[in-house]
This record gives C-alpha cells, structure tokens and sequence, in this order.
C-alpha cells in the first residue's frame, strides 16, 4: 500500500463503530474523526511518513490511523486505553500485517523509549488526535522530555482551537502563558490545520486545531525545563501583578533575580519573551538572589 492509496478496502468507520459498539466516552476525551480524507490531511501535516515509526495516542476505532498508514507510514505504534477499541484496530494490523502495533495502556504512564526500543525505522515522530482531558499534560511531558534533542523528530498534534492558540501566543496576548513559553522555548509550534466541529463524531462545543512541532536542537538561554516551569508557574499564577511581587512564590527577593537578569520588576508576566523567562530560569539555578 503506497502513499497514493485510494482505499484500504476496509469498512468505512461508521459501520466499524457499529459493529463494535464503540460509542464514544465523554470521560475519556473521545471524538472520533470518520471521514478518512480528513484523517489522511492530518497525516501529511506531518509528512514525509516514509521510513518512520508514527506514535499515535488515542487511537479509538482508527480512523487516524488508517489515514496514517495509507499515507505510507513504515510503521504505526498506537497507545490506547480503551479496551473496547482494540478489536477493531487488530482489523486494521491484519490489513497492515507488521505495520501497526497496538499497546493497551495510558499514554501519561508510558516509557516512550523502553516502547520503542526494537524501533529500526529512520524517524520517530508522533502524530495523534489527542483526548482532550489529557492532551495538555502529554504534551508537557513530550516538552519536557530528557535528554534534548527528543526521542521524535515533530509532532503533529490535535487540540481544542484554544489550547492551541495559547501554544502560539505572542507575548502581550492574553493567550500567552506557561504553555506557550515552554512550547516555544524547546520547539517552533505552527497551527497547520483547523476544524469545526462538526469534523468529529460526537461534536465537541469547540473547534480544533493541529498543531506541528519542530523540535530546536539546542533551546537558548539553555536552562532546566523544570526550573523554567517554576519560574512561569510563579510569573504567571498572579499574572496580573508585577514580577517583583508574583516571583516571591519562587524566592524571597525577586529583586535580586530579575537585577541579575536586566529584567524590569515593574514588568507582568505576559510582557517577558520566551528567552527573557529562560534566563530567569538559569539565573536562578545559577544562585541568583538567597535559597530559600
């Protein structure tokens, strides 16, 4: 089956939700895409898939994935927590014999390495329409990842439109945020696609947005992630007052960090760059102002 695959002769989704009873969950962030060209756009969002092993999360009845391997995926490694949906995608690993391994299990619990440790393609990339209730966390952790550069070359990520807004923010929007300068610190995030809701079966109340990631090789300032975690959590859990008085969660004398850093404390959170808050993080690992 090439990438010019017109049709992969299974069932179309409908009748697959049907046979087996796959309903979506609302606990557990379930919207299902069932129009197959939409799948395959969101595959290419992510392309060239040749020669790469694909991650998807949430695979559901496999609609994305199908878009995926008709689109010439080398291989496809689908984590799903939903048991009711394995049958189904076992349909689709006979179709595609060797190219699609399905894992049981939650994605947050994963150890993405150890999961593709007998990986021989050329690229790791993750591509996922991602449920909703844990999307912001997965992709914190993918952000987060250690060693950097990561284990995936992009990503090609579904999310509600807001959340993925706040991903792209500018400084001085009031989308911008944690999210955005951890996104932008580590990677260069682009919105690539939209859709209304009625792409999905049930509709969600929102639109989504796919979002790509290019991971930078080497994020400047370099600083801890998890330090510039802090630092934002602070800055921004009182976004409205000023960094001398919002930073004091982080240290006792804010002064002395952002004097270290050339950074105005009469400044808000929302009016930092994305490299101003990691120099903030690495000052602050430096020693910059008393322990607290």
């Amino acid at each position: 089956m090439n990438a010019a695959a017109q049709s992969d002769n299974l069932p179309p989704l409908r009748d697959v939700i049907e046979k087996h009873g796959l309903i979506a969950k609302k606990s557990l962030g379930q919207n299902f895409i069932l129009d197959l060209n939409l799948t395959r756009r969101i595959a290419r969002a992510a392309a060239p898939l040749e020669n790469c092993t694909v991650v998807e999360v949430g695979p559901g009845p496999g609609g994305l994935t199908r878009g995926l391997l008709m689109e010439g995926a080398h291989r496809v490694v689908a984590v799903e927590r939903d048991h009711r949906c394995l049958a189904a995608l076992a349909e689709i690993a006979d179709r595609y014999p060797g190219r699609l391994a399905v894992h049981e299990g939650d994605a947050l619990k994963v150890n993405w390495q150890k999961l593709l440790e007998d990986t021989n393609t050329d690229e790791t990339i993750i591509v996922a329409n991602l449920p909703y209730g844990v999307a912001t966390a997965l992709l914190t952790n993918w952000l987060e990842a250690e060693p950097w550069p990561p284990w995936y070359k992009r990503m090609a990520l579904m999310f509600q439109k807001e959340v993925a807004e706040r991903i792209v923010a500018e400084p001085g929007t009031k989308a911008y945020g944690r999210l955005a300068v951890i996104a932008q610190w580590r990677t260069r995030p682009r919105i690539v696609l939209n859709l209304k809701p009625e792409a999905f079966t049930p509709p969600p109340k929102v639109s989504s947005s796919v979002v790509f990631f290019e991971p930078r090789q080497n994020p400047t300032p370099s600083c801890s992630p998890q330090t510039l975690a802090r630092v934002t959590a602070a800055a921004f859990g009182q976004r409205r007052k000023m960094l001398r008085q919002s930073l004091k969660t982080l240290t006792p004398m804010p002064e002395l960090l952002l004097h270290k850093t050339g950074i105005s404390p009469e400044l808000r959170a929302e009016a930092l760059t994305v490299a101003q808050f990691a120099e903030l993080a690495a000052a602050f690992d430096a020693g910059a102002g008393p322990p607290r």
